[in-house]
């Protein structure tokens, strides 16, 4: 008995089984989010995954996202804190990590993020090995090196998000000491955070 879908649809090609621009994001918080909609946004994605520890939130992001995917050229956005959510992706964006404490310096979330990313880089590789890692995670500059370390993937296909935030904001202070736009302002920050924090006050 063919089904209401059926007998209102003929198909005119077979579905593919696999996405050809599968994203995925790792950790919905707050920077995961921006990630997420930023994606989306720009239509880079025909399918999205978002993988997190903290169900409750993981599934309440993802019906936010699905639900306002009529505006949206993305058709799939899944999520689970299973890995297998992931397969098949060509680029993961690692914003997962611990929450920097206060009074705790970047430099002392290493090996607390570390310990996390034991968990996290393992299982992406293990679903997707032919993806590219973004990490966005702090300590950056070295979290993208545990990556690399962890994942056994090319150097070239595990990028940190390294100075392009810092270099932004330094950009932004100089256009406006100079009463000009940030655009015509060129200039780039390098070195980790604590180095960076310090040249930018």
């Amino acid at each position: 008995m063919a089904t209401l879908k059926e007998k209102l649809m003929t198909p005119v090609a077979a579905a593919s089984a696999v996405p050809s621009s599968k994203i995925t994001v790792v950790g919905v918080g707050q920077v995961g989010m921006a990630c997420a909609v930023s994606i989306l946004g720009k239509g880079l994605c025909d399918e999205l995954a978002l993988v997190d520890v903290l169900e409750d939130k993981l599934k309440g992001e993802m019906m936010d996202l699905q639900h306002g995917s009529l505006f949206l050229q993305t058709h799939k956005i899944v999520a689970d804190k299973d890995y297998a959510v992931t397969a098949n992706s060509k680029i993961v964006v690692v914003t997962a990590g611990v929450r920097q404490q206060e009074g705790e310096s970047r430099l002392n979330l290493v090996q607390r993020n570390v310990g996390v990313f034991k968990g996290i880089i393992p299982q992406i590789v293990k679903y997707s090995p032919n993806c590219t890692i973004l990490v966005v995670s702090n300590p950056v500059d070295i979290l993208t090196y545990v990556t690399w370390k962890l994942s056994g993937l090319p150097k070239h296909r595990v990028i940190g998000s390294g100075c392009n935030l810092d270099t932004a904001r330094f950009r932004y202070l100089m256009a406006e000491r100079l009463g000009i736009h940030p655009t015509s302002c060129h200039g780039w920050i390098l070195g980790e955070h604590a180095a960076r924090a310090t040249l930018l006050r």
